[in-house]
């Protein structure tokens, strides 16, 4: 059976998960509590927005409402590496090679680690920044579609069309599909082969989170009383194929998904603060925790995959460990 650490910070979790073997919990309020021993405690900013892990898990980008992007690594050393005065950060990304994106505005930019810094004007707010896997591709979610950058060289952007809003964006794994989370209860994608479009509707909530499979198969979603799993096995992605279900609980919604990082098995956390994990092979259940205070808002593994932080709009956080 799993075991709880629980640990209430009373403040809203924007991202709980690993940095190395540490568990980290971001609020909302601005601190980043992390578990190195004991309990510890930093604050890197007046209000934080957004949250990226770096491609190696030792440090976390954030930017948050006093205009400023910060790298912060796992001894809680808080790095600012620019600072916008009087505007808000709301979408950062971690790159290859120590680059990082954060977007304000009707604007996003992308900074390297030798501090060069790109910057890319659109003509409607920029709603989310992701990288592609490989190379200094940038993309960003913005009204009516997403757009596709260089950011190393002046090459020409791709816009992808698709009418609404897109308010959050990621590459998959191997860089063929680029999805979107929109303002109405659906996800959208684009094959970049050929920019053909993939639907993904049926939801009878905004989808707020979602998780890459450990080889990119599948993607699990919240947004629905179930975790949606959809496939990205063979070249059209998930395009005619019905996604899985796993997880349903009546009317309780899920609201947030962390895929395990070596099975293929997924974390469920719950409006109500529950926490399932599920198999996608025959959707057998095992419960980590039962229901606690306020809704399920991230979770993260550990590299081995035995520990699983999380953390709930009210604070409500802790760590499970988990014996196999």
């Amino acid at each position: 059976m799993p075991t709880i650490a629980p640990i209430d910070l009373g403040s809203h979790c924007l991202k709980a998960g690993f940095l190395n073997d540490n568990a980290y919990y971001a609020l909302a309020d601005g601190t980043l509590h992390w578990l190195d021993e004991a309990h510890k405690t930093v604050t890197m900013h007046d209000g934080l927005l957004c949250v990226a892990p770096t491609a190696d898990n030792k440090a976390l980008i954030t930017g948050g409402e006093d205009g400023r992007i910060c790298q912060t690594d796992e001894k809680g050393n808080v790095q600012e590496l620019a600072v916008l005065p009087r505007k808000w950060i709301t979408a950062v990304a971690s790159g290859p090679n120590g680059a990082v994106a954060y977007a304000s505005g009707r604007t996003a930019w992308v900074r390297e680690a030798n501090g060069k810094t790109t910057e890319f004007a659109h003509e409607r707010s920029v709603e989310g920044v992701a990288f592609a896997p490989k190379g200094l591709r940038l993309a960003i979610a913005r009204y009516n579609g997403a757009t596709l950058h260089w950011a190393g060289t002046a090459g020409k952007p791709v816009d992808l069309e698709w009418k609404g809003a897109h308010t959050g964006v990621i590459f998959s794994p191997d860089g063929r599909f680029l999805i979107t989370t929109m303002q109405e209860n659906a996800l959208h994608g684009w094959r970049l082969e050929d920019n053909r479009n993939m639907r993904m509707t049926g939801y009878p909530a905004k989808v707020k989170d979602w998780s890459w499979s450990p080889k990119g198969k599948w993607l699990a979603t919240s947004g629905a009383p179930a975790a949606i799993i959809w496939p990205f096995t063979g070249k059209d992605g998930p395009m005619g194929k019905a996604p899985l279900e796993l997880g349903l609980r009546g009317d309780t919604m899920v609201t947030a998904v962390a895929c395990h990082p070596v099975e293929d098995i997924v974390a469920v956390g719950y409006q109500d603060g529950m926490v399932l994990l599920c198999r996608f092979a025959d959707q057998k259940e095992v419960l980590l925790r039962r229901p606690g205070k306020g809704a399920i808002s991230s979770m993260g593994w550990d590299k081995n995959g035995t520990r699983l932080a999380y953390g709930a709009e009210t604070g409500d956080c802790g760590l499970i460990n988990i014996q196999w």
